[in-house]
């Protein structure tokens, strides 16, 4: 054995178990932020949204990789993952869905216990919440949760950002969300309650938010009100947020759910109750269903500034759950 491959060897062997070490800090959902730390990203997603549109590099986390696993097709969530990844100076590891042994039948346990041993951190998207907690559970480096049937907190960080900017804080900003109580409405109404932002929702009868999601929103400021008049909601809105109403894997319950959100479309009618209201849509739109073309084309929407600040939110938590300075 020649002297290098002898170092080698003894330093392998004295080396730490990366799954001895303190566990790791994951965000499954918003609420795992406590209010400090979600404004502490805020404030760094604003430092570096500036330093991205002045063209000022911000490599905070020089060679760390992220690995991106994809259970469900995306536009917004890979691009602006990966994109930021390499803006922050790192690099991401796409893995689509018939890319790893997941679908042949590998346990989660097993594939993050060895991604653990690649990279510095985990962003999922799939469409069992339980896959992502069985993920943290055995990973040793942060898990992200890129969207799941339950939440989508990356999203509600993007959302949150972009109200802050459009009215300079969250202080007496009234929320309207009108639509489907999906993981998109979840995540979002535990985030505005610990923005402190004063949120009703109308959803019809049988798609509100899950009662534990009301309960967590309570206990971090207060619980959303949930209606089922979407008019009512709308009334003195500054702000109006829909989605779409048939999600992915959906797409057999498409035709009841189209005729039970009749009345919840956001359009020109809906609006006069809010006149200077502002629109949100965390995209795709369905033009003609939740929304329609006129309203999400006018310039009363902020959804491309949303979209942008997905990728500025993200990198500001991907910031801080590696420590970067």
């Amino acid at each position: 054995m020649n002297e290098y491959a002898s170092e080698t060897a003894t330093d392998s062997t004295d080396s730490t178990d990366p799954n001895d070490e303190p566990p790791a800090s994951h965000f499954l959902d918003v609420d795992n932020l406590s209010d400090d730390e979600l404004a502490e990203v805020f404030s760094t997603a604003g430092e570096l949204k500036v330093a991205h549109r002045a063209g000022k590099p911000h490599a905070v986390l020089p060679n760390r990789t992220l690995a991106m696993l994809f259970e469900k097709p995306s536009t917004r969530t890979r691009v602006s993952f990966e994109t930021g990844m390499t803006q922050l100076g790192g690099h991401a590891v796409y893995l689509g869905p018939d890319t790893t042994h997941l679908d042949h039948g590998e346990p989660v346990a097993d594939t993050a216990r060895a991604l653990s041993r690649y990279v510095d951190a985990v962003m999922a998207r799939v469409f069992d919440h339980d896959a992502l907690e069985s993920m943290a559970a055995h990973a040793s480096v942060p898990v992200v949760n890129g969207l799941s049937d339950d939440a989508h907190p990356c999203q509600t960080l993007a959302d949150l950002f972009t109200i802050y900017e459009q009215f300079g804080g969250f202080e007496d900003v009234e929320v309207a969300w009108v639509g489907d109580g999906n993981n998109v409405a979840q995540s979002f109404a535990v985030g505005a309650a610990m923005a402190g932002l004063d949120l009703t929702m109308a959803t019809p009868e049988g798609y509100e938010p899950d009662d534990d999601v009301l309960a967590r929103a309570d206990e971090r400021g207060c619980a959303p009100e949930v209606v089922h008049d979407p008019e009512a909601a709308v009334e003195g809105a500054d702000v109006v947020y829909t989605d779409v109403w048939v999600s992915m894997g959906e797409e057999e319950e498409r035709e009841a759910k189209l005729g039970d959100f009749e009345g919840f479309q956001v359009n020109d009618d809906l609006l006069a109750g809010a006149p200077e209201a502002t629109v949100m849509h965390c995209l795709p739109a369905h033009r003609g269903e939740e929304i329609t073309a006129d309203v999400l084309e006018s310039d009363r929407t902020v959804v491309w500034e949303q979209a942008e600040n997905r990728m500025h939110t993200q990198k500001a938590l991907l910031a801080h759950l590696l420590g970067a300075e």
